[in-house]
């Protein structure tokens, strides 16, 4: 295992650290004499697992450490950490329900989305859409964390998740269009193509039936 497949897999392994610390209630302890509560834990937490979303992709690119294992385990870390740590912080009301079920979901559409245009050949890359709605949502999540301490850090939150919500939105917009445009396009060409071929062979198969029933009256005359 390389360095780059490890920060991956470590930074699944901080989701259910992060999930832990955001629940718990009333949970405080002492480090070199600062008392650190539970809050500011998950956010540690969270910028750490962050962290690593950001040096895995560079380690690999740098190191020219790029492998399958870590194409495909990359994307659903990232995901895995966003996810619960929303989920987590409805638990703890500190972000609405209905706006993390609009963006998981979105999640999961995009994501089944890319599995099919794997399917059919075709890779949909990362839009500079999706790319900034992350960013967003490390900000927003880091304001919501902050926010459960400090309620002056509510607006700065609840601004950024909107701002997240926005850009979700369009870049899902985005690649329900690349979708529709390469991989849908493809699927009913080959389709109509699959669908004339067949229509040939049986063509061909009642041409060479009637020839034989033809010759078969010919030699029944003779």
């Amino acid at each position: 295992m390389n360095l780059p497949n490890f920060l991956t897999i470590a930074r699944i392994f901080f989701v259910p650290l992060l999930v832990s610390a955001l629940v718990a209630q009333n949970v405080t302890f002492r480090i070199a004499g600062v008392i650190v509560t539970n809050d500011w834990l998950a956010l540690a937490i969270f910028l750490c697992a962050a962290a690593t979303d950001l040096l895995d992709g560079y380690l690999a690119r740098r190191l020219g450490q790029v492998t399958t294992i870590g194409t495909l385990l990359d994307p659903i870390a990232d995901k895995l950490l966003i996810s619960s740590a929303l989920i987590a912080l409805v638990q703890v009301h500190a972000v609405p329900g209905w706006l993390v079920i609009l963006l998981v979901g979105r999640e999961f559409a995009v994501t089944g989305l890319r599995s099919i245009a794997a399917a059919e050949g075709y890779t949909i890359q990362a839009s500079d859409l999706g790319k900034t709605k992350t960013v967003l949502q490390v900000i927003g999540i880091c304001f919501l964390l902050l926010s459960m301490r400090h309620p002056a850090l509510s607006k700065a939150a609840n601004w950024t998740m909107a701002g997240v919500v926005l850009v979700s939105l369009l870049s899902a917009l985005d690649y329900f269009w690349k979708f529709w445009r390469k991989v849908d396009v493809s699927v009913k060409k080959r389709r109509r193509r699959e669908i004339l071929i067949a229509q040939r062979r049986e063509r061909l198969a009642a041409l060479r039936q009637s020839k034989g029933e033809g010759f078969g009256g010919v030699r029944g005359i003779t």
